[in-house]
């Protein structure tokens, strides 16, 4: 699914100036290794359901050997590994004897002390990568999994890393077989050990985001074939959020635009980027903050939320929101799926500019049927005109005023709002009394 940088961070799926982020919440990997790898991961989303339901799959499968899973393994014992062979050390003795490793040890005591330590943490490694291989052996194994266990076979499949595999722990290792291991990963399993590390960094990606799904009771979405975007939630809510509200939202061919309107605050931005990072999320194979969650494969996903001004350039924010707008109507007139986010459009202009502006747009997006949309707007006035189109579905957030004061159910409903509240917000946070007392 194609998504630029912008929609991105639109949708706080990464760090954006240390704000919360997606990215952040759903990490829950051991290793840097591995959360480099899942960064890697979330830049890349999946383009076809096939490989999709693989990583859906291989997460369940994840999550049902979770108790089997080396905790030997640890991003301390790899940071060591790597120190072992970047460490300038005594060189040492080929397939030692005895006497040789003894020798070793007398007369190299700090590099010995080094090898010792280092050795055993790559014993732990290697002999953890044997474990996961034997923690699913048996199983039904998704394609993506099993080219990484049988990479790994190969890797480990040394004759002189049998020691590891007949001892039960490094501390168990004689003398001359710690010096001969030692000898063996440095100077001839170097390469090897940095594969099955990389290696290791994708599983463990992959047990993070299995983790992420158990700890945050998220719900593997269904993908659907079809010829037409879809997209069916229940009990939607935003990742971010400690206590949201669920929603429901059905969009196909037939309503495949969302009118959304609301008050300030009432829940619009976050209803909207809740349905994206949804999206997104299933496009990874990841399991979604949802009750249920049928869509269609997306080709791409695009925003138009937080659009800013350029100083440098000498370009205005209203500039701005007509190139983002052009830059999406040239990408979505391809003929693919695409899924279009827009949160307030064309803020940057008076309101007859922005009603005249908004309602030709709408009336031009609503002509490509293949694709969906979810637009919000403070211009409700608008809405009349655009009601003689079947595929608009009108939703809104309702905003109740009890003593002067807001309560925001965060509920969507069907229609449109026409409320008017930002005078009382203004009183309510003391500007107006601000004001009268200058």
């Amino acid at each position: 699914m194609e998504i630029d940088k912008t929609t991105l961070g639109d949708l706080s799926i990464f760090n954006q100036n240390e704000e919360p982020s997606v990215f952040a919440k759903l990490n829950l990997t051991r290793t840097t290794g591995g959360s480099r790898k899942l960064q890697q991961i979330f830049s890349n989303s999946q383009e076809r359901v096939e490989n999709i339901i693989d990583v859906q799959d291989t997460l369940k499968l994840f999550l049902e050997k979770e108790n089997g899973w080396p905790e030997y393994i640890s991003n301390g014992s790899i940071l060591m590994i790597y120190k072992f062979f970047e460490a300038s050390i005594d060189t040492l003795p080929a397939r030692p004897s005895f006497t040789a490793a003894y020798i070793y040890k007398l007369f190299h005591g700090p590099d010995f002390s080094l090898v010792k330590y280092s050795t055993g943490h790559a014993f732990d490694f290697v002999k953890g990568m044997r474990a996961i291989i034997d923690l699913f052996s048996g199983s039904k194994i998704p394609q993506n999994l099993k080219k990484v266990l049988e990479n790994i076979e190969v890797l480990i499949d040394r004759p002189a890393l049998q020691v590891v595999f007949t001892t039960a722990k490094s501390t168990e290792l004689s003398l001359t077989e710690m010096m001969g291991f030692a000898w063996y990963i440095r100077l001839h399993y170097k390469q090897q050990l940095y594969e099955l590390i990389e290696l290791y960094s994708l599983l463990d990606a992959w047990y993070g985001m299995a983790m992420a799904v158990k700890v945050y009771h998220l719900e593997f979405p269904k993908f659907i074939k079809s010829s037409s975007p879809v997209l069916r939630v229940d009990g939607l809510y935003h990742i971010l959020l400690k206590e949201p509200v669920g929603y429901d939202l059905q969009l196909s061919k037939d309503n495949n635009f969302v009118f959304l309107t609301g008050a300030n605050m009432a829940g619009k931005s976050t209803f909207i980027k809740a349905v994206g990072s949804a999206v997104f999320l299933a496009h990874l194979g990841m399991g979604v903050p949802v009750k249920s969650m049928e869509l269609s494969i997306f080709d791409g996903l695009i925003s138009n939320i937080n659009v800013v001004d350029n100083v440098v350039k000498g370009e205005s924010f209203f500039y701005n929101e007509v190139q983002r707008i052009k830059n999406t109507i040239l990408k979505i007139t391809d003929g693919k799926k695409w899924l279009i986010l827009i949160d307030e459009l064309f803020k940057g202009t008076n309101i007859e500019d922005a009603m005249k502006c908004s309602t030709v747009v709408i009336e031009g997006l609503i002509k490509i049927k293949g694709s969906l949309f979810i637009l919000s707007t403070h211009l409700y006035e608008i809405s009349d005109a655009l009601k003689k189109y079947a595929n608009i579905d009108f939703r809104y957030f309702e905003t109740t005023v009890h003593d002067e004061q807001l309560i925001f159910s965060y509920q969507l409903k069907e229609g449109v709002s026409n409320d008017r509240l930002g005078y009382l917000i203004l009183k309510n946070e003391k500007v107006i009394e601000l004001l009268q007392g200058l």
